[in-house]
């Protein structure tokens, strides 16, 4: 609840963070029963125990040690805090069975003689986030590395807890936002309640209560062996997000009281008289994911609401251009602070908000209240922007930056759909942006923690789950098929056979699940669940005709040979030769069976079903992708489809498969002509990409910064040539630009692209590849051998 000053926050946050990658965790802990035990509140029969807790442990040293290493988790979830520091949040998001821990070196924290260890625990039950998951109760696990740290050990013996009579959850109502929300409850704060300064040494906790035992705690292996594996605890695998401060800087409007941007500064203190009502409308200029800190003074008998948004709404609830605030309102979920009259006291919400737009609804009573400071402190997961694409087009960097701000913003302890709304991650979204991961950051931790969680969402039918961790079971089928090709992705540009071999398992089952949903006709009808493939407007919810219904559909089918492609690849690099000849051969099957059941000859396209009344892009854009249609007619089917408009027309989403068949068509220098929705999009102010182009529910979806990735993979052409990205091809497709230049993180360093054009037909490429790295440069079907380091070539 009470926080640090930003820069000593962020250099927390950075430590924890550089310790997470290499954790020393004693191997014993791993395998055995910890001496440490889970607890939790006393509560009396028929009480529930969801809610806020505060646990503390006082504990003596003699000196100051040079390590101090101890594991921390708790159900739902903690922020962790030594002699009055926060130092870290968890534990990342998982499921039942595979709970995380965290490992913390104090060290740095201690010192001789008394200290002290705290946390504060939350548990909000059914008002919590769709994605949070529970192993049954709300509870707190410290456990030391070795002997020399048991003195922290959670036990009933010696920690103290306190349920938090502050906190009220808030529920969101359909008024504040609009459309399906999956992130829970808000917060309620009534100062007066909270015990302040609970987490430092000089606090008196005579009045806390001893905790209750709530279970033994086992490793994820031991769990395995006793056959009781909810809550087994495993090492969190990806690093300590990030936390840095971000001051608002703009005033839109006020009411109420006279102010301007300066009291942002934190440095002019901004006094609501006594009995006065305020508004005051912030504008942070750009999407952000941030925990909000508000410090007042005074106040006693006042009130603060605080709402957030991603845009401001018109009379007729539109967006419509995100710059334009006159006559806008904003409707968005809200938190509440009611202060006691105190000094400095500060408000900060359990989980992070999302907002460009904020506003303070502030009343007061008899006393006025000084606003001493108010900011955001982003949040996310740390990824680095190793990459970088210029050209002569500056609004394609525009397009760069925008699209890096959104996958930024949709990735936090998992990737997510959007931050504002769901905070889930769906299989669909997350291809695109674990793709975007390995070209821009150059870092899989995230990628392969998602890869990871859906393996371990899959039903005993045979799917994946479409969205996970997650209490909530939702299936769309050809989500499974995605995963399938995530496994491809991660295989394609990671030398890691160990871990890609152990998903074998799965795309077994997945294609299993379809081979058994193929009719006599070799094409998929009749299938169960939620099978979304796009928000097509003539998609009824996202479900192309004849998905579910006996007719068929080409769309599904051939996003089946898709994955089945790529599963024959996977394995027959495994060795499994018997497996991958049938999965090669189903493919055909398909393909013979939606081209003589789905082609029109007349048109000379491909229509949704066998009855052939409706036509999508998106069946001809697999079409493509999967050589249902032989390659010397696939540059006619292509030209057909971007200018046929009576067709259902791919979304943002699906535009990512249309540009791979562009490209697959030998049409991809015309691919920096496709980009007219993205720059309409960042005409009308949007600072990051939305869900849909038009009016979107959601500004935020990561799965519209495709372009990211084909700046560099096809403007620049760099892409892997080999498993493993052993060996890398450049083919570069730079369309009407004079120049691009593209850097692409490698593992073994990185690939440096720049490109100058000559004339209307030739190139000047100077390409650097890290050392250890071949392939070879491709123009107008010319290839020339590359070698590690700097070269140029003219053609």
């Amino acid at each position: 609840m009470k926080s640090l000053l930003p820069s000593l926050f962020f250099l927390v946050v950075l430590s924890v963070a550089q310790g997470q990658r290499n954790p020393s965790i004693n191997p014993e802990l791993l395998r055995h029963e910890w001496k440490a035990a889970w607890i939790g509140p006393q509560v009396s029969r028929g009480e529930g125990d969801h809610g806020v807790y505060h646990f503390r442990r006082s504990f003596d040293l003699a000196s100051k040690p040079s390590s101090f290493i101890i594991h921390v988790t708790a159900d739902n979830r903690y922020r962790l805090f030594i002699n009055g520091k926060a130092i870290g949040l968890g534990p990342a998001r998982g499921d039942k069975v595979h709970w995380h821990f965290e490992t913390f070196d104090l060290a740095p924290y201690l010192q001789p003689g008394k200290n002290m260890l705290a946390a504060q625990v939350w548990n909000l039950g059914d008002k919590g986030p769709v994605a949070q998951m529970t192993i049954g109760k709300t509870a707190f696990l410290v456990q030391g590395d070795t002997e020399k740290e048991s003195a922290v050990n959670t036990t009933t013996d010696h920690w103290k807890v306190i349920k938090d009579d502050a906190f009220r959850v808030k529920p969101v109502t359909g008024e504040q936002v609009f459309g399906y929300y999956a992130l829970g409850a808000t917060d309620s704060v009534y100062a007066d309640r909270y015990p302040w300064g609970w987490e430092t040494n000089n606090f008196k906790d005579a009045a806390w209560k001893k905790p209750s035992f709530v279970s033994f705690a086992d490793p994820l292996y031991h769990a395995y062996k006793h056959g009781e594996a909810d809550g087994g605890l495993t090492p969190r695998t990806i690093p300590m997000m990030d936390e840095t401060l971000e001051r608002i800087p703009v005033v839109i409007r006020s009411t109420g009281v006279k102010t301007d941007a300066k009291f942002l500064s934190g440095k002019n203190p901004l006094v609501i008289p006594a009995n006065t009502l305020a508004v005051i409308l912030l504008d942070q200029t750009h999407l952000t994911t941030a925990y909000p800190e508000l410090w007042v003074s005074g106040g006693r008998g006042s009130s603060v609401n605080i709402a957030y948004a991603e845009a401001l709404y018109d009379r007729d609830r539109k967006k419509g251009n995100r710059n334009e605030t006159e006559n806008k309102n904003l409707y968005g979920y809200q938190d509440v602070f009611i202060p006691d009259g105190g000094q400095n006291r500060s408000f900060r919400p359990l989980w992070y908000r999302t907002y460009r737009f904020v506003e303070l609804n502030i009343k007061t009573g008899a006393q006025s209240l000084t606003i001493n400071d108010f900011y955001g402190m982003f949040t996310g997961y740390p990824f680095e922007q190793k990459a970088s694409f210029t050209s002569s087009d500056t609004a394609l960097k525009n397009i760069w930056d925008v699209g890096w701000r959104t996958a930024r913003l949709c990735a936090n302890e998992t990737y997510y759909d959007c931050p504002y709304y769901e905070q889930l991650q769906y299989v669909g979204d997350t291809r695109i942006q674990a793709l975007i991961s390995l070209y821009v950051a150059g870092d899989d931790r995230l990628m392969r923690n998602a890869l990871t969680l859906f393996d371990q969402s899959r039903l005993p039918e045979g799917l994946t789950q479409s969205r996970y961790p997650t209490e909530i079971v939702q299936m769309i089928p050809p989500f499974s098929l995605y995963w399938v090709d995530m496994v491809h992705d991660y295989h394609t540009f990671r030398d890691d056979p160990e871990f890609v071999k152990k998903f074998l398992p799965g795309i077994r089952s997945t294609i299993t699940w379809y081979e058994d949903h193929l009719d006599d006709r070799k094409i998929l009808s009749e299938m169960g669940w939620w099978n979304f493939v796009d928000w097509a407007d003539e998609f009824k919810r996202g479900v192309p005709q004849g998905a579910e219904e006996k007719q068929g559909t080409s769309i599904i089918s051939l996003e089946f040979v898709y994955a089945l492609d790529r599963a024959k690849e996977l394995f027959d690099f495994f060795g499994k030769e018997h497996e991958a000849s049938h999965y090669g051969n189903l493919a055909n099957a398909i393909r013979k069976g939606v081209y003589e059941t789905c082609y029109d000859k007349q048109r000379k396209i491909f229509a949704d079903t066998p009855e052939k009344k409706h036509f999508s892009q998106h069946a001809n854009v697999m079409a493509i992708l999967t050589d249902a249609i032989p390659a010397d007619q696939q540059p006619d089917l292509m030209k057909k489809i971007l200018a046929d408009t009576s067709l259902t027309q791919c979304s943002l989403y699906y535009r990512f498969y249309m540009m791979h068949a562009l490209k697959k068509a030998g049409m991809a220098s015309q691919y920096l002509d496709q980009l007219g929705s993205w720059k309409d999009m960042l005409a009308q102010g949007l600072t990051t990409f939305p869900e849909q182009a038009d009016d979107p529910r959601s500004d935020c979806h990561a799965w519209s910064s495709s372009p990211m990735i084909e700046f560099l993979a096809t403007v620049c052409g760099i892409e892997p040539a080999a498993p493993g990205f052993k060996k890398v091809k450049v083919q570069p497709y730079p369309g009407a630009l004079k120049e691009a230049n593209g850097v692409l993180p490698h593992p073994l360093g990185n690939i440096q692209v720049n490109l100058r054009r000559k004339g209307d037909n030739g190139i000047t490429a100077e390409i650097t590849l890290p050392q250890g790295l071949t392939g070879e440069f491709v123009w107008n079907n010319e290839k020339v051998a590359l070698k590690s380091g700097r070269q140029i070539i003219e053609r």
